[in-house]
C-alpha cells in the first residue's frame, strides 16, 4: 500500500507529534473550559471537533490548498483576524456573560453538545498556527518526489489525530477533577474564568503575530 509511510517514519512522526500536542494551545484551553463547565460529554465533543479541524487541515495540506492560503498575504491575514476574533469572543464570554467558560452554577444558557463540537472545529480551523504547523512540519516526513506524497501526508495527518485524541481524553479527566475541587467556590470560579479569558486573549495576540514567511 503505497500511501502508508515506512515504519521508521511513522514512529518518528509519532514521537514528534506527542511533543507538539502537549504544548499548550487554544484548543486545549477550550477543551479544559468546556469540560470543567459542562461535563464529560461536552469535553468529548469538543475533542472530536478539534480532531475534525486537524483532519481538515491535513486534507488541505495534502491537496496544496493551505500552501496557497499562506502564500497569499490577504488570505492569510483574513485567517489570522478571524481566528483572533473568535478567541477574543470566547474571552468576552468568560468575563461578561459566563458563557462557555462558566464553572459555577451561575445563570446562563448551557450550550448543546453539538455547539461544543462546532467550537472544537472552529478553534483549530481558524488557527493559522495550525496551518503553519502542517505546512512546515508534516511535509518533512514525506519525500516531495514521491508520487503518493499527498496520500502519505493525509495518512500522517490521521496519525496525528489518533495521537491527539487520547491526549484530549487525559486532559478532560484532569478537568473533571478541577471541576470537583472548585465548583463550590464562587471566588475560585471567578478567578478561573478570568484566567481562561486571559489565556484566550493571549492566544489571540499570538495568532495575530503568526508570520507566513516562516512556512
Amino acid at each position: 500500500m503505497s500511501f502508508i509511510p515506512d515504519l521508521g517514519t511513522i514512529l518518528a512522526f509519532a514521537a514528534a507529534s506527542v511533543v507538539l500536542i502537549i504544548t499548550p494551545g487554544p484548543d486545549m484551553a477550550l477543551l479544559l473550559s468546556r469540560t470543567v463547565n459542562y461535563g464529560r460529554a461536552h469535553g468529548i465533543m469538543t475533542a472530536l471537533g478539534s480532531n475534525v479541524g486537524i483532519l481538515t487541515h491535513s486534507a488541505l495540506v495534502a491537496f496544496g490548498i493551505s500552501v496557497l492560503i499562506v502564500a497569499a498575504p490577504m488570505a492569510f491575514l483574513a485567517l489570522k483576524i478571524a481566528g483572533a476574533l473568535y478567541l477574543i469572543w470566547l474571552a468576552v464570554q468568560a468575563v461578561l456573560f459566563g458563557g462557555g467558560l462558566r464553572i459555577s452554577e451561575a445563570e446562563g444558557k448551557t450550550p448543546s453538545v453539538w455547539q461544543s463540537f462546532a467550537a472544537g472545529i472552529m478553534i483549530n480551523l481558524l488557527n493559522p498556527k495550525v496551518v503553519l504547523f502542517f505546512i512546515t512540519f508534516l511535509p518533512q516526513f514525506v519525500d516531495h518526489g514521491d508520487p503518493a506524497a499527498a496520500q502519505k501526508l493525509f495518512f500522517l495527518g490521521g496519525e496525528f489525530a489518533l495521537i491527539y485524541l487520547p491526549s484530549c481524553i487525559l486532559l478532560m479527566l484532569l478537568a473533571e477533577r478541577i471541576a470537583l475541587l472548585f465548583r463550590t467556590s464562587k471566588w475560585v470560579a471567578k478567578v478561573l474564568n478570568y484566567s481562561f479569558a486571559a489565556v484566550f486573549a493571549g492566544f489571540a495576540a499570538i495568532i495575530l503575530t503568526a508570520q507566513a514567511k516562516h512556512a
